[in-house]
């Protein structure tokens, strides 16, 4: 059965791509796509928390507060979050190493006007434009997903995930050492040439694009979530300063949350949405996108709490007064963290399945936060509560991708993919400006640095969302015995697309027709 237009088509039987349909290969050969792969996404995550460690920096030298500094962040993560499903959707068509390419030359553009920027404001912009390249991982995951052998796909694509949470782990200890030892502009430069090679890296080992016939791009429902969520984003950083239950406050979160709705109700009847919105039925992919969402909070809220804590002179009576590249170390042990629990996550699907492992990661990154919210006295705890922070992100991340993947059609990965991507990164544009609210209340009056009882109360909040991220990850699967989903048979070199495997009833292929009417990808 194939879906068109939304309506189901019987086949009597699967049927295969013709030669002249197929994907072209990669000049540079299957053996090096994977490592381009996640240089490129690896560059682009550090690339998007080179503002972090320099935040108080910024904020020194271009004569702001420490809270409108973290727009630095902010401004990013929201680009992140819109260019996500605008790539993913160019990147379902014939021209996805084209689109690659356009995003990571404004991450390049990005980098450049930072560096030189005179003005806070047009500091804002380039990053802005280096957020282009978070929205670059759903292409990644359709590459792999198209080009690599059947027997590394599984492990290619979580790997690629958890490219967001090492980057970050390795992105604060590498700025920190140039802005402290040059100067913060360097940073920016550094960005400037991860992402040129990247470019070159994309541009001579990634295939042109797939196999699926282009389609519009949805224009004005990149233009109705833009402007949605960055209302939103605005009530959450001025929140505090305009009054809680101010009318600018309660207009800007009401006209935020009429405009998503209007995105919602127009993504349904668009012929070509920018994100398929049905596909979110599917309840192992709500699991998915739900816990992103409330991790994202979580996640990106440490980085930032962490960075400041340690930097905060000791005088303030909390803190560290450690230097950029001592603060960027504290943080380097997420990267390490992410690795570790990728290879223990492989290990805990084969044995207890996708569904369980996922809550299993929130629940780590709740526990750690509670644990730093009390216990942080200590860089070494500081230090054990990143690598715990590594962990249960990394194994979440590890295993979200893979349960899109396997409920989705081929032809809407880079859409489905996307959208995780964009609540990831919505999540993290909530927790960042949320923490700049609570900073900012807990300030006092004509003060430069908030109490020590703000990052008490930041991380309890941010632990109260992976809470409900663990509850989403529990209650949302489907209910399925504890490895029914740990391997498909596809995973380890099965048939190929549309074929029957000798003497079996069943389709064992990438385009697995369901109950529903829907195609899913079973290739993972």
């Amino acid at each position: 059965m194939r879906v068109s237009g939304g309506i189901p088509q019987h086949d009597r039987k699967p049927r295969e791509l013709p030669p002249a349909q197929a994907p072209p290969q990669p000049r540079g050969g299957p053996p090096i796509l994977l490592p381009s792969l996640m240089f490129t996404a690896l560059s682009v995550s550090v690339i998007s928390t080179l503002g972090a460690p320099m935040v108080p920096t910024i904020a020194r030298e271009q004569h702001v507060s420490l809270s409108a500094a973290q727009w630095v962040l902010t401004v990013t993560l929201l680009a992140g979050a819109i260019s996500g499903p605008v790539l993913g959707r160019l990147g379902d068509g014939p021209r996805r190493r084209g689109a690659i390419q356009g995003a990571l030359a404004g991450v390049f553009a990005g980098s450049v006007l930072a560096a030189v920027a005179p003005v806070f404001g047009l500091l804002l912009v380039g990053r802005a434009l280096q957020g282009l390249g978070m929205g670059l991982m759903p292409l990644a995951i359709a590459v792999a997903r198209d080009h690599l052998p059947k027997e590394r796909m599984r492990s290619g694509i979580s790997s690629l995930s958890i490219t967001t949470s090492v980057g970050a782990g390795l992105g604060y200890p590498v700025t920190g050492i140039i802005a402290q030892h040059l100067d913060y502009r360097a940073g920016f430069w550094f960005a400037a040439l991860l992402s040129a090679v990247a470019l070159v890296v994309v541009s001579w080992v990634v295939p042109v694009g797939s196999s699926v016939p282009r389609r519009p791009l949805d224009v004005a429902g990149a233009a109705l979530l833009c402007s949605g969520l960055g209302v939103i984003l605005l009530a959450l950083s001025q929140g505090v300063a305009w009054g809680l239950s101010s009318p600018a406050t309660l207009g800007s979160f009401g006209a935020g949350v009429v405009v998503l709705a209007l995105w919602v109700l127009q993504a349904l009847r668009a012929r070509h949405p920018l994100v398929d919105i049905r596909l979110i039925r599917n309840r192992a992919v709500l699991a998915a996108n739900t816990t992103a969402l409330l991790m994202g909070i979580g996640m990106y809220g440490v980085l930032s709490l962490v960075n400041l804590y340690t930097q905060v002179p000791a005088a303030a009576g909390y803190g560290f007064h450690l230097s950029l590249t001592a603060a960027g170390l504290v943080l380097m042990p997420i990267s390490l963290g992410s690795l570790t629990a990728n290879r223990v996550a492989s290990a805990l699907v084969a044995r207890v399945g996708l569904y369980r492992v996922l809550p299993l990661g929130a629940l780590v990154v709740c526990v750690d936060l509670v644990l730093l919210a009390f216990c942080r006295d200590d860089v070494a705890v500081l230090v054990l509560g990143t690598f715990l922070l590594g962990n249960g992100v990394g194994a979440a991340y590890a295993v979200m991708p893979l349960l899109i993947v396997r409920h989705v059609p081929p032809s809407e990965t880079g859409s489905a993919t996307s959208f995780n991507q964009v609540l990831r990164t919505v999540g993290g544009s909530m927790g960042s400006a949320a923490i700049s609210a609570i900073m900012l209340a807990y300030t006092p009056a004509g003060g430069d640095l908030p109490r020590g009882t703000a990052y008490t109360t930041a991380l309890l909040a941010t632990a109260a969302a992976s809470f409900l991220g663990v509850i989403a990850a529990v209650v949302l699967p489907p209910r399925q015995s504890a490895g029914s989903d740990a391997a498909p048979a596809v995973a380890a070199g099965g048939p190929a697309v549309g074929t029957r495997p000798a003497g079996s009833g069943r389709v064992s292929s990438a385009v697995v027709p369901r109950s529903d009417g829907n195609q899913t990808g079973e290739d993972l």
